[in-house]
């Protein structure tokens, strides 16, 4: 496995995030299939672990604070985030923060982060009447969050601006990025504002939510590189990025699993020629691909 150094953590630069978990015919996460995957992850270096207040509408920290409480507390790290692109009236820091440790059932998150800063809830983060941001530095203070950061979908502008207001407090961020959104989302000007401003990057959606590892397309890119998947070349890419700490892949099944472990046993970026190909293919993709199904734009949608 792959590794990097953040502070005094030693993160494998793949992380497993929890958005996707494999479920049940009925719809729930199914667990002894979370269990067996964290454990080859575990097995095989994989020592970051990412979920979120929403995800499977709570379940994601229910199941894996059962499943990491198995092993020891220092053998791995965890993020959480705390809901602010929701409503605020409904979320009091304090309380959800601690219904968070309760439900993965451990004392400290390793990372914690402002989810979803975009266009509507930075207005949230930034009104004093909930004080988001004081409640969360606090908790660092005291050692229950042991690095403090955001992630964000919003535009250039409200990165830099939240950047300016609260960028001596928070150690990383994390963006959508991938070689799509690096010109279709301005991800590449997101990615060098936070470069310039020394704060090391955290990677969602590096195959934007499966899109991008089963493209029909995807015989050109297996030509040159036989021995590796569709998907692999999403990460090989990032791999050329100095800036990039972890990107985190929500892996929905073993066999995803095995596949994004393999490609971080070794670091093989892609070659100029390589990279040019792929652009190409995103090129041809900017009026196809569809959404990532974060459902991020369907919690305040009054259309549901």
């Amino acid at each position: 496995m792959l590794y990097k150094q953040f502070a005094d953590c030693k993160l494998s630069r793949l992380g497993f995030g929890a958005m996707r978990l494999p479920t049940t015919d009925t719809g729930a996460v199914d667990e002894a299939q979370v269990e067996a995957m964290v454990r080859y992850a575990m097995d095989h270096g994989v020592n970051y672990f990412d979920t979120a207040y929403p995800y499977h509408n709570g379940q994601s920290e229910l199941v894996l604070g059962r499943i990491l409480r198995q092993y020891p507390r220092d053998s791995f790290y965890l993020a959480d985030k705390y809901p602010g692109h929701q409503i605020a009236e409904r979320y009091d820091p304090a309380e959800i923060f601690e219904e968070q440790l309760k439900r993965c059932q451990v004392d400290y998150f390793d990372f914690y982060l402002l989810h979803n800063v975009y266009e509507n809830s930075i207005k949230t983060y930034n009104d004093p009447r909930w004080g988001i941001m004081d409640y969360f530095i606090q908790q660092k203070r005291q050692g229950r969050i042991r690095h403090l950061g955001f992630s964000c979908h919003g535009g250039l502008d409200i990165l830099g601006d939240f950047l300016d207001r609260y960028g001596s407090e928070l150690e990383f961020c994390q963006i959508q990025l991938n070689y799509l959104d690096w010109t279709l989302q301005d991800a590449k000007a997101k990615y060098e504002l936070l470069t310039q401003r020394g704060v090391p990057v955290w990677v969602m959606e590096p195959v934007r939510g499966g899109m991008l590892a089963d493209l029909a397309k995807g015989e050109a890119l297996r030509a040159m590189r036989p021995e590796e998947s569709v998907a692999a070349w999403g990460f090989r890419w990032l791999q050329g990025l100095p800036n990039v700490t972890v990107v985190l892949s929500g892996m929905s099944n073993m066999e995803q699993m095995v596949d994004n472990v393999k490609t971080y046993e070794e670091e093989r970026p892609l070659s100029a020629a390589e990279t040019e190909a792929l652009f190409a293919i995103a090129e041809g993709l900017k009026k196809s691909v569809p959404c990532t199904k974060c459902g991020y734009c369907l919690e305040s949608c009054p259309q549901g």
